[in-house]
């Protein structure tokens, strides 16, 4: 009887392993990766790792729902350090804003205020 209840407990634990790396790989880690970065406004100014960050959260919590734990831990490592590199990335374009990207939305030498007009088409 004993061996097995700790033929059962083994099988529990080994089926149990993939959503406890999932817990804390993606829900403590990524999440809260993802919200330093939404704190940190990386949205604005490190739009790169802010996308790639919250799109990696995104196809890991996707693998969880297929069950694909393993796949949905390496998602959320990738999301996790995308989110710490937005966060580096958006704090030093605020002390210094000439590092940052390109925003659209402020005329520069780079980007011209006016836009082409199109081409006739006869």
């Amino acid at each position: 009887m004993t061996r097995a209840v700790a033929l059962v407990t083994l099988v529990w634990l080994a089926v149990g392993c993939g959503p406890i790396a999932y817990v804390n790989e993606v829900t403590r880690r990524a999440q809260t990766s993802v919200d330093d970065a939404r704190a940190a406004q990386a949205d604005k100014y490190a739009p790169y790792y802010w996308t790639r960050a919250t799109f990696y959260l995104h196809e890991a919590r996707v693998c969880a729902a297929r069950s694909d734990f393993q796949g949905a831990n390496r998602f959320g490592r990738l999301s996790s350090e995308a989110g710490d590199l937005a966060v580096e990335e958006a704090k030093a374009v605020q002390a210094d804003p000439s590092k940052g990207p390109i925003l659209l939305d402020k005329p520069s030498s780079i980007a011209p205020a006016k836009v082409a007009p199109a081409k006739d088409v006869e």
